[in-house]
């Protein structure tokens, strides 16, 4: 299975933030969407960075309640890992555990299309192994 059969799934939203934007703007749109991570995105579309709400415990540790007041560009993820339509799942769980993260933008042509996540991936990894575990048990039946 690859990323375009997961965003045909689950669709292609992403919530994304600017990164002129404030820690306590991000605080707040993570909040208000019950999500964990924000894209970081320019004017173009491009992919920027990534926050996460790791990234903002470390900017409170650091700097305490003035970092609600620090651009999200100071405290995001700049390097950010990205996936194509064509990577395989188990590609996408391998970037996760090497890098140590659980979000994964999609990108194609430069230009963000979607975003997979750890519990993406996870519930069609189960599915997949439920479907041939069931195989598995139809075949010594019929045998």
């Amino acid at each position: 299975m690859t990323v375009a059969r997961i965003l045909a799934e689950k669709g292609r939203s992403v919530v994304t933030v600017q990164p002129e934007r404030t820690l306590d703007d991000a605080v707040h749109l993570l909040a208000d969407k019950g999500i964990g991570a924000l894209v970081v995105t320019d004017e173009a579309g491009s992919v920027v960075g990534m926050l996460s709400e790791r990234d903002i415990m470390r900017a409170l540790a650091r700097q305490a309640a003035a970092a609600f007041d620090a651009p999200i560009a100071s405290h995001m993820t700049a390097n950010v890992t990205t996936c194509k339509r064509t990577t395989t799942i188990e590609e996408v769980m391998h970037l996760m555990t090497e890098g140590r993260f659980r979000h994964v933008p999609v990108c194609e042509e430069g230009k963000l299309i979607g975003l997979v996540s750890i519990g993406d991936v996870v519930k069609r990894r189960i599915a997949a192994v439920e479907a041939e575990h069931q195989a598995m048990r139809d075949y010594i039946t019929m045998a």
